[in-house]
């Protein structure tokens, strides 16, 4: 299984959005809440090359984006290949 990683704060509905996907994968996620900011923001703005919005998921370390990015990629069938 993958290293699923996702960066949350708390009443976001797009980070629900993002869990629940993933969830239905079969994949329980690394998650680090940022809500009051922190180290660990400044590691996601460094890794997602500058996007502050959240979530933002990384797959075996490659950054994939937000919900929607999420939501694309498994449309477009490319989620559950990065999973296995």
């Amino acid at each position: 299984m993958a290293n699923v990683e996702i960066y949350t704060k708390a009443f976001c509905p797009y980070c629900a959005r993002a869990m629940r996907l993933l969830d239905a994968k079969g994949v329980t996620p690394t998650e680090y809440d940022i809500t009051l900011g922190g180290p660990k923001r400044g590691e996601m703005v460094q890794r997602a090359n500058g996007r502050t919005t959240v979530p933002q998921v990384f797959i075996d370390g490659r950054h994939i984006g937000g919900s929607d990015d999420l939501a694309a990629l498994d449309r477009e069938g490319g989620l559950d290949p990065l999973l296995q």
